[in-house]
């Protein structure tokens, strides 16, 4: 199917979900999506994974299935796709509302996969079941390509995060406020010269350089942030909509710092805009 690609926290398993929904926070053990503008139900994920080493690991996902047969007296066995399901379904009332809980319960080799589609009564199932025939699991030892998705949860936090604390330090030690605008590439410079951050405090550096992409998104039109997917590594990065351009905050100053040269994020900011102004 056409749509957004989302690769979990980890690199366990795959879907992809419609173009015009996305995920919000839910809770640490499960992943929420849904269309935010014309909103037709929630679904919701969970992953359990038995270690492939393990006895009859590769069983998992097909005994999490048994189990659910016998121990729901109102599952059934359905298929979705290329994948079996137990499922069920429940009504419950919310404000005067009726609504359907749709679950499946579905499994691939040593993963298990609990989904959810909470729709009004009478809503349709077949985005979740799409969703669904989507899943794939990402087998352990295997080299997967490095993947651009569009930014997960966890990515925004991130972000976030790392806006927050360059904010704080710009209070801290220039009594000014950051207001995630050109004119504060001079407040992230200072910081850097001021030699109060070691050289080890790599969290402190990437915060800088996602700083920088915070402010190129709010001057620049286009930017977008993504995920990137490659190896152990799952972090955010901008995408430049126009010609593809990506621009890694990694690379911006904690890079440089570990190799021991000099950052000057004025220059880096220049040449960004360089590379996309022609587009």
């Amino acid at each position: 199917m056409s749509g957004k690609k989302f690769i979990s926290p980890g690199a366990w398993f795959s879907l992809v979900y419609p173009l015009d929904w996305g995920e919000f926070e839910d809770t640490e053990s499960s992943f929420l999506f849904y269309n935010p503008n014309v909103w037709s139900g929630n679904f919701r994920i969970s992953a359990f994974k038995k270690d492939a080493g393990l006895r009859d690991a590769a069983f998992f996902g097909k005994e999490s299935i048994n189990a659910e047969l016998k121990g729901n007296p109102s599952a059934s066995l359905v298929r979705i796709g290329n994948l079996e399901c137990a499922y069920s379904k429940e009504m419950f009332q919310e404000d005067n509302v009726f609504y359907v809980n749709h679950l499946w319960i579905t499994g691939i080799d040593n993963v298990a996969f609990e989904c959810s589609f909470t729709v009004p009564k009478g809503g349709k199932i077949t985005e979740a079941e799409t969703i669904i025939s989507a899943l794939e699991i990402r087998k352990d030892g295997e080299k997967y390509p490095a993947e651009i998705i569009p930014i997960r949860v966890s990515e925004i936090s991130e972000v976030d995060e790392g806006y927050n604390l360059t904010a704080s330090l710009v209070k801290q030690m220039q009594k000014k406020d950051f207001q995630g605008i050109e004119e504060d590439l001079s407040k992230i410079q200072q910081i850097i010269d001021s030699d109060s951050i070691k050289p080890k405090q790599k969290d402190t550096w990437l915060a800088l350089g996602i700083a920088v992409c915070v402010i190129l998104t709010n001057e620049i039109e286009g930017f977008e942030w993504m995920t990137l997917i490659d190896g152990n590594r799952e972090a955010p990065i901008l995408q430049y909509t126009k010609n593809g351009t990506t621009i890694d905050p990694m690379k911006l100053v904690w890079s440089k710092v570990k190799a021991g040269n000099s950052v000057n994020v004025t220059e880096e900011y220049k040449t960004i805009i360089g590379l996309v102004a022609s587009s």
